[in-house]
């Protein structure tokens, strides 16, 4: 790992001198952005802590570039490394200009006194974040959300080699959530920025993230790329999940099917499907779904909440034993629900089942249709 300008080796943490997780390694280039996954008390946090400082290892070190941090002296390292947690902060009549202004404390001397290029810091990094609208309000009367924005700036305000964030992204709605972590990988690009964070949301992870770092049943059970990372099976041994699905391809996440035999056959594809799958799925509808391609965008959805998935693979013409198949469910079934408007050449055996399931007696419907006639 010697070539890697952040990097931890034999790392051990814990609290009190016992170790709650052993023998952390891995390292990260500049510019690379770093995520910790894992359940919720797996020892995130208690990492990142670690390497920040705020928690003595058990054992092991952390190096920025040849140097261990230990023996990077307080005011040197704090130009080197920033941290975004979560514990409050006791900003008493600050205004948020002035927290996003102790980021720069590292620069101005004992008197803390603002020159004009610790300003001009301070309201790139608001302005970076989009918080210049709440320079002069009270810290402490801010929504969480606009104050993780603010802690966000403080940090940028910094001008750090290396970002640690602790969930960062905790109180933001979907919108701040993009263009916080579009902001992080923007500054990452820039900036040559290392940072390391840890993320509940797993998609989001699979997205921004250069590497991923596993932590589970006390260890570090995988460090890698998203591609290595995000593979069948994987997350839901992780995060021992026993309700629901996590589909590793699409990064969708599914509650549990309804019971029972299937009363609904369900025609889609192309994305036509997913909305009343997960309508059916919150009526309590057992359904069965197809003829659908495996690589099609309903596919997952489909496979996670269907009592049974008629599914051809990808770029093939459609069998006559899917179509066989298809027949027996529909036969099983009340009613047919057709999501799609047309069919093209390669759904062509789909049309010829919309017709069948017409000349064998079936009620068949739209989604809007099949919806209203339920609720009579």
């Amino acid at each position: 790992m010697a070539d890697y300008y952040f990097r931890v080796e034999g790392l051990a943490v814990g609290y009190q001198g016992k170790p709650v997780i052993k023998n952390i390694s891995f390292g990260i280039e500049k510019g690379e952005i770093l995520t910790l996954i894992g359940a919720n008390g797996a020892g995130k946090s208690t990492i990142l802590k670690s390497i920040a400082g705020q928690l003595a290892p058990v054992a092991g070190t952390a190096f920025l570039g040849q140097r261990e941090l230990r023996e990077i002296g307080q005011a040197e390292l704090a130009k080197e490394l920033a941290v975004v947690f979560t514990e409050r902060l006791h900003t008493e009549m600050m205004s948020c200009e002035d927290v996003v202004a102790t980021g720069r404390y590292p620069y101005t001397g004992k008197f803390g006194i603002l020159s004009k290029e610790d300003e001009g810091a301070v309201a790139e990094a608001m302005a970076l974040v989009q918080v210049e609208e709440l320079k002069n309000r009270d810290f402490t009367k801010i929504s969480d959300g606009q104050r993780q924005r603010v802690l966000l700036a403080r940090a940028i305000a910094q001008q750090p080699k290396v970002l640690l964030l602790d969930e960062p992204t905790s109180y933001l709605d979907i919108k701040y959530k993009l263009e916080f972590l579009s902001t992080l990988q923007q500054m990452a690009r820039r900036n040559h920025l290392s940072v390391i964070m840890s993320l509940h949301e797993l998609d989001l992870a699979e997205r921004i993230s250069d590497k991923i770092l596993c932590v589970g049943n006390h260890r570090v059970e995988k460090f890698g790329t998203p591609e290595e990372i995000f593979v069948p099976g994987y997350i839901g041994n992780l995060f021992h999940m026993t309700a629901g699905s996590f589909d590793e391809n699409s990064g969708n996440s599914e509650l549990e099917p309804p019971e029972g035999e299937p009363e609904v056959f369900v025609i889609a594809g192309g994305g036509s499907g997913k909305a009343v799958y997960r309508r059916l799925q919150r009526a309590g509808v057992a359904f069965a779904a197809g003829i659908l391609f495996e690589n099609d965008v309903d596919y997952p959805v489909a496979k996670a909440l269907a009592a049974a998935v008629i599914a051809e693979e990808p770029f093939e013409k459609i069998s006559e034993n899917r179509v066989k198949e298809a027949k027996k469910q529909i036969n099983k079934c009340r009613n047919v629900i057709c999501c799609r408007e047309n069919f093209g050449v390669w759904d062509r055996e789909n049309e010829l089942l919309l017709e069948y399931a017409k000349e064998n007696g079936k009620t068949v419907q739209t989604p809007s249709e099949y919806f209203f006639e339920r609720r009579k």
